[in-house]
């Protein structure tokens, strides 16, 4: 009996669907180890040819106050079929005026039951910080010590802790941002995961980047953050995320990484040159994670990593929720078909 399967048999024995709140999901402990395995193993099922993620569709109005996102996928291990539906609206507004609902709605493709419909905010939360680490601990240059963080929204405060979860030998640890509760947030989650270590803010953001090995961007669309590829160490990683360095570090890197090159030409467009063109990808993640494709090749390389989320991620993370949910008696029965 598959993974799936056996959820569920536990969470949906005739059409009803489970629900899982935005508390309900906010309440389930999980470790950032388990998160980091979970993330890793969807991408190598999926380089394994074992799941499918289409290309997502997105709509968005002329003047682009709004962007939507809809992607199907199916993972070929835990044997679910899900959808993710992403709105935001408001994206010309401060952050605090914005508004942003997310959703994923698993079925089982075994016995063809729902499984869960979820607030999606605290997967994609744990789920892109977890692709950072993991690329950050592939495509780091060996002996990597510093790390330095772009920005303070909800991807910038967990970067840290999970940069160290894959790569503890991390010491020195930088954070660039302009917002005072960001900024204190991030203190905030470091301290919870790992109490003994602290982060320096940095207002200075060319010597920071100058001084980093890692650095990973994640600030919104209004940051005043561009880092420019002459700024960086000559061995540097770029992870980018959402903003906060220029199309320089990717048309100069000697390598570029995505997560999926597709996604890259769709939502990377912010990144072209002077002619309009964007840097052609050496290499996809889930292939460099699974030895079929080569990430850095030389020590001394400069490297840029694009960071888009795959719904597979979110599947296989979002179906870890729901079996912890199930455990805990979480959700609110909807026979939604009934």
């Amino acid at each position: 009996m598959t993974a799936g399967h056996e959820l569920a048999d536990g969470l949906a024995d005739d059409k009803s669907l489970c629900v899982l709140s935005t508390s309900d999901i906010a309440g389930i402990d999980i470790t950032l180890t388990d998160v980091v395995g979970v993330v890793e193993q969807a991408y190598r099922t999926l380089a394994d040819g074992q799941s499918d993620n289409p290309r997502k569709l997105t709509v968005k109005p002329a003047d682009g106050h709004s962007v939507s996102y809809a992607m199907l996928g199916r993972d070929g291990v835990r044997d679910v079929v899900a959808i993710k539906t992403s709105y935001k609206h408001g994206l010309h507004e401060e952050r605090d005026k914005q508004h942003y609902y997310t959703a994923l709605t698993i079925y089982d493709d075994v016995t063809g039951l729902p499984v869960a419909m979820m607030d999606c905010g605290r997967i994609g939360s744990l789920r892109t910080p977890a692709v950072s680490a993991l690329l950050a601990r592939e495509l780091a240059a060996p002996g990597s010590r510093t790390a330095l963080v772009i920005g303070t929204g909800t991807q910038g405060r967990l970067a840290l802790p999970f940069l160290l979860t894959t790569l503890p030998e991390l010491d020195r640890l930088m954070v660039f941002g302009t917002h005072p509760d960001g900024i204190r947030a991030v203190r905030e989650q470091l301290h919870a995961y790992f109490p003994d270590r602290e982060v320096e803010i940095v207002d200075d953001l060319r010597a920071a980047a100058a001084a980093a090995d890692v650095v990973v961007a994640t600030a919104g669309p209004n940051t005043p953050a561009e880092v420019e590829a002459d700024w960086l160490k000559p061995a540097a990683l770029c992870v980018l995320v959402g903003h906060g360095i220029a199309p320089s570090t990717l048309h100069r890197a000697d390598r570029v990484i995505a997560t999926s090159a597709a996604q890259m030409r769709v939502t990377g467009t912010d990144m072209v040159d002077a002619d309009g063109e964007l840097r052609a990808v050496d290499a996809e993640f889930p292939e460099v994670l699974a030895g079929r494709a080569s990430g850095r090749t030389d020590a001394g390389q400069s490297v840029f990593a694009y960071n888009s989320g795959l719904v597979v991620t979110d599947i296989a993370l979002g179906h870890r929720f729901a079996q912890l949910a199930l455990a805990q008696g979480l959700g609110t029965r909807v026979p939604l078909w009934q």
